[in-house]
């Protein structure tokens, strides 16, 4: 295998290895700054430097001295590199201006890769002064001696945000370099991180093109180079799995010869999952994501009716009970192994949610129905249902705030935050490819950017942000209620059915009677007061941040990421803080027929804060 990977080295072509004459300049730029802070207090330490050395350095009047005395700057050193070279791979951005307006040739070829300027400023990820040789026409479409183009030479050194820049302005996706790799082939091999592979995906690349000569593809490539992060992402992007390389050999084949088990499983399950290798009827249910899906929604109905049923089975037996029980379990066990999918976070949390509400009510209407007064206790029951169903169906299927972008609008975003010197990770998203309002965050569950992020809640199966946060406080507060007159009603039950007195049995002795009365209700009253606790917690911890901090969930838990935020050992200072009663008025929008005025804003467009050093008041949105 090791000969195999040696063959591969060799023919690929743009070997990511910098030639002497590339890592010298970077040891230059590595100490340029100590000295550029030390020539102030020694104006005469550089004025005997030659013009490459005062280059890298950075040193301007010295290289404008020596050109007004006439030197070349299209002349190359010794090593045939010319002066905008060095520049460019030290990131001087002020001599590469002077050297093209003294006229430098943008485009020059040199060093022993025959490279221009682009590509040394592309290999060492300089983004702003690839933006700005392209600004003076730099072509990035050359190719250097090893036959890669610029796109090429960021996708195999990690450089996102080049490769990002470089698609935006109109390099193609898919760009082969001349031994037929394209980007997210060398992504692939080279770069074990989720970028700029994940970006390139994002852009609608063809993840199944194989390169010249091998006939591999990116998963092929992935494989050979033990890729595991950028394996999930090809499988995830319906990459072929069977696709054969010119020696016939597909991805699993060159897994099963580095003898890597994770590889060999996981392209295995890919394989199954698309039908090829004629899996049993069991191993295709396990396969299907739907039935998976439907499996994890539907145990917890299951589990929940069978613990009742079980305990208010009128066996005395409780060794019987107990095999029932260690037989539920067992067979959860196998559910879980088996179908449960893991990447579906929201299913399970969901169906647990669901299945307690189904049984719940169904306790309400077929036990407590006839006992209470309808115009009393029912009748406001089911207002609280009403409520209840409607924001919890539009936490669990309105939009959050997802922020969207056409293909153009992206492409536009990239080139402005690019050219202003703002394309960094902080405010730009790699996999929407979009520039991040203020307040939102990418959700890894949804894999979609979220307008004032707040958390991504399993229990509705949705984000909660600006777009539905409103209605998720909704959802808790009559939640909250549904829940306390479900607690009512057991009590209400046991007063009315079981011969108990709390006042003169004792509490041990009254809970082990009302237990034995009907198993059934003291399992939901026990579900009650479990979903009561957590429910009033979160509404509470909801609250808090909502009206005394003015912040969200995850600002709240990251406030020291964002520097928007002061943060003490003891406190948060938000900008968005008004005060208690306003920041009550404008999240709930409260206008009280016209009388109020809540400050909306659209968490979707808004991307600054400006401190108002005028009035002293605060921070206001711009």
């Amino acid at each position: 295998m090791a000969d195999a990977m040696e063959e591969y080295e060799k023919e690929a072509g743009c070997v990511p290895i910098l030639h002497p004459e590339e890592i010298k300049p970077q040891s230059h730029y590595n100490h340029g700054y100590t000295e550029n802070v030390s020539r102030k207090n020694h104006v005469d330490d550089y004025s005997t430097w030659d013009i490459v050395k005062a280059t890298q350095y950075g040193i301007f009047e010295r290289c404008r001295e020596l050109v007004e005395a006439g030197f070349d700057v299209r002349q190359p050193d010794k090593e045939n590199v010319t002066l905008l070279h060095w520049a460019a791979i030290n990131n001087r951005i002020d001599l590469v201006k002077y050297y093209i307006s003294k006229g430098a040739i943008v485009d020059q070829l040199g060093g022993d890769l025959n490279s221009t300027p682009l590509h040394w400023a592309t290999r060492q990820g300089h983004l702003s002064m690839v933006v700005q040789l392209m600004k003076y026409g730099a072509d990035p479409s050359l190719i250097d001696g090893e036959g890669c183009s610029c796109v090429h030479l960021a996708a195999q050194f990690g450089h996102t945000s080049i490769v990002a820049y470089l698609i935006a302005k109109g390099q193609d996706v898919d760009m082969m370099d001349q031994n037929g790799m394209t980007p997210l082939m060398w992504a692939a091999y080279r770069t074990h991180s989720v970028d700029p592979t994940r970006l390139l995906l994002t852009f609608n690349v063809s993840v199944n093109l194989g390169d010249k000569y091998h006939k591999n593809t990116a998963l092929h490539w992935a494989v050979l180079a033990g890729n595991t992060t950028v394996i999930s992402l090809l499988l995830d992007a319906n990459a072929n799995v069977d696709a054969q390389n010119i020696k016939g050999e597909t991805p699993l084949d060159l897994a099963k010869q580095r003898k890597n088990v994770w590889m060999i499983n996981h392209l295995q399950e890919a394989r199954q999952a698309k039908g090829y290798d004629s899996p049993s009827y069991l191993k295709r249910l396990k396969m299907d994501k739907e039935f998976r899906q439907k499996v994890m929604l539907g145990t917890p109905f299951v589990v929940i009716w069978l613990v009742g049923f079980i305990a208010d089975l009128d066996v005395d037996s409780w060794l019987i009970k107990g095999i029932m029980y260690a037989g539920v379990w067992v067979a959860v066990q196998f559910l879980s192994k088996a179908f449960f999918d893991h990447s579906m976070h929201s299913a399970l949390p969901l169906g647990i949610y669901l299945a307690t509400k189904f049984w719940m009510y169904s306790t309400w209407f077929y036990w407590f129905w006839n006992d209470l007064p309808f115009a009393t206790v029912h009748m406001p029951f089911l207002v609280n249902t009403l409520a209840l169903f409607y924001n919890f169906g539009k936490s669990w299927k309105s939009d959050p705030g997802i922020i969207k972008a056409s293909e153009e609008q992206k492409k536009k975003t990239i080139v402005e935050l690019a050219e202003t010197g703002s394309l960094d990770l902080s405010i730009f998203c790699s996999t929407c490819l979009i520039r991040k309002p203020i307040r939102s965050k990418h959700c890894a569950v949804c894999n979609r950017c979220i307008a004032k992020f707040d958390h991504h809640c399993p229990w509705v199966g949705n984000c909660v942000g600006s777009g539905n946060h409103r209605y998720f406080m909704g959802y808790l507060f009559f939640l909250l209620c549904m829940i306390c007159w479900m607690i009512y009603g057991c009590i209400s039950y046991w007063k009315m059915h079981c011969a108990t007195s709390y006042a003169k049995d004792g509490f041990w002795l009254y809970l082990t009677q009302i237990a034995s009365c009907s198993p059934w209700i003291f399992w939901m009253f026990l579900n009650s007061i479990f979903h009561f606790m957590w429910v009033a917690v979160l509404i509470m911890c909801q609250l808090y941040q909502i009206a005394a901090l003015g912040i969200t969930t995850n600002e709240r838990m990251n406030a020291r990421r964002y520097k928007h935020f002061k943060v003490t050992a003891t406190s948060i200072e938000s900008p968005f803080n008004h005060g208690c009663i306003r920041n009550l008025i404008d999240f709930f929008e409260i206008r009280c027929c016209g009388l109020i005025r809540p400050v909306t804003v659209d968490w979707t467009t808004q991307y600054t804060i400006d401190y108002d050093q005028t009035s002293g008041s605060g921070y206001q949105l711009v």
